[in-house]
């Protein structure tokens, strides 16, 4: 029987992410696992050979890694309750291609994660992070759908973002 000690959860912090995420603790409290919590930060485009007065990319790389961690900390501090045996990383890169690699360096026997976040449009045309890791990983998957969030409201909200 296959042991599960180690969950990555990863989370874009929408709604559907804290109800995947009351299913990770759930799980890895009755399996006695921690979890690895992981946000991806899309990598913004490098502008540095570029003249773009007062920015600085690796500053800016840097505050955006400051607010990313003060959302996983809000996040928890909303979801987590009692459960503490997690460890928090923030990740810059494709979302689908560093979830992927951390599961495999941090040796996890399971990935949790939410079905449907923040952008609807993108999953018309690209697909959803969720489906990229299903079909690429190595290890078995677990995507949560929220109970209250029913497709015809995702494709409504598709069809409000395009305009129709």
């Amino acid at each position: 029987m296959k042991q599960f000690k180690k969950i990555l959860f990863a989370t874009d912090f929408s709604t559907n992410a804290e109800y995947a995420f009351d299913v990770a603790v759930t799980l890895a409290t009755k399996l006695r696992a921690k979890i690895i919590m992981v946000h991806v930060v899309p990598k913004p485009v490098d502008l540095r050979s570029f003249y773009v007065p007062h920015i600085s990319f690796d500053h800016l790389q840097q505050q955006v890694k400051r607010e990313a961690t003060a959302a996983m900390n809000k996040f928890i501090d909303d979801n987590a309750e009692n459960f503490d045996n997690f460890e928090i990383k923030i990740l810059f890169g494709s979302p689908y291609e560093e979830i992927m690699k951390k599961a495999d360096e941090e040796k996890v026997s399971l990935i949790v994660l939410g079905k449907h976040g923040h952008r609807e449009t993108e999953h018309f045309f690209f697909g959803t992070t969720a489906d990229r890791v299903v079909k690429m990983a190595t290890q078995p998957v677990m995507v949560v759908r929220h109970p209250e969030i029913k497709q015809h409201e995702v494709l409504n909200a598709l069809r409000n973002k395009l305009g129709k």
